[in-house]
């Protein structure tokens, strides 16, 4: 069997679309109320993740995802949350991020979950409950809690990218040995479901298993490629950005020296962020 046969997803475009076109017109009004440029790179970085949750979205992720192989759904999700979601974080402006958390119910909810250990928490909390077997069928036999659960999907990885890319100079970005060391933790955890799906005996989603087999790959196969994905690949993307955060801290370190101001910012952030 090849690809399944192409048709549209309007609900896909016009959704995402409105979210993309909805971003550009406010970058443009606000240049024009206050003459403060929205950066080509920033939004550049938006767009493209706005982008990329379409392509995972669409013919053929979606209809492969949904109904052929659970294989694809590993790989929409870890575009989601791994690819997309540090895109739309970085290309969020500032100025845009405070006036959607403007409601102080909103901004004090948000300033909890974007710290370390409760961004932790909730990415991998989503992670797992979404892999449950019960919420796999339900998320294939429901529309609208397929679509639920994918909004649920990328506002956890938008939340865990916060420590790593935040915009907002009142919610700064971790230090960068912070950082590496936020996503080391973070590489750990989804070893736990990979390796159900790796070592599994038998299929783990039942559903998967009365679809149609397609390049002839059965459902036990596809469930290993599943959690191979999950481990190898959602592990190398986070691995290369803890690689890039120490390069360029190395390289700006040499350059500039390292002070106790810095330090204390990570003890502080010891303290406050991470631990309890």
């Amino acid at each position: 069997m090849n690809l399944p046969a192409w048709h549209p997803h309007p609900d896909v475009w016009l959704l995402l679309g409105s979210v993309a076109a909805a971003y550009v017109v406010a970058c443009r009004r606000h240049e024009r109320l206050t003459g403060e440029v929205t950066p080509g790179r920033t939004r550049r970085l938006f767009l493209g993740g706005m982008a990329l949750l379409i392509v995972a979205s669409e013919w053929p992720m979606h209809d492969l995802a949904e109904r052929f192989l659970y294989s694809a759904h590993m790989v929409q999700h870890l575009t989601f949350t791994l690819v997309a979601a540090p895109l739309l974080v970085a290309g969020t402006p500032a100025w845009l991020a405070r006036r959607v958390l403007a409601p102080a119910p909103l901004r004090g909810a948000f300033h909890f979950l974007v710290r370390p250990l409760p961004a932790l928490v909730l990415f991998n909390g989503v992670l797992l409950f979404t892999h449950w077997p019960e919420v796999v069928d339900a998320s294939v036999g429901s529309e609208l809690t397929h679509f639920a659960l994918h909004v649920l999907i990328v506002f956890s990885g938008y939340v865990m990218w916060w420590p790593v890319v935040s915009p907002l100079p009142e919610l700064p970005p971790l230090a960068p040995p912070m950082q590496m060391l936020y996503l080391f933790v973070q590489s750990l955890a989804p070893t736990i479901p990979a390796s159900f799906l790796t070592f599994g005996q038998e299929p783990l989603y039942p559903v998967y298993a009365t679809f149609p087999r397609i390049w002839e790959i059965s459902a036990l196969t596809d469930q290993l490629i599943a959690g191979l994905i999950m481990k190898i690949v959602g592990g190398a993307i986070l691995w290369v950005v803890i690689a890039t955060v120490f390069f360029r801290w190395a390289n700006r370190e040499q350059r500039e020296g390292w002070d106790a101001v810095q330090w204390q910012r990570m003890e502080r952030e010891l303290r406050t962020d991470i631990g309890p």
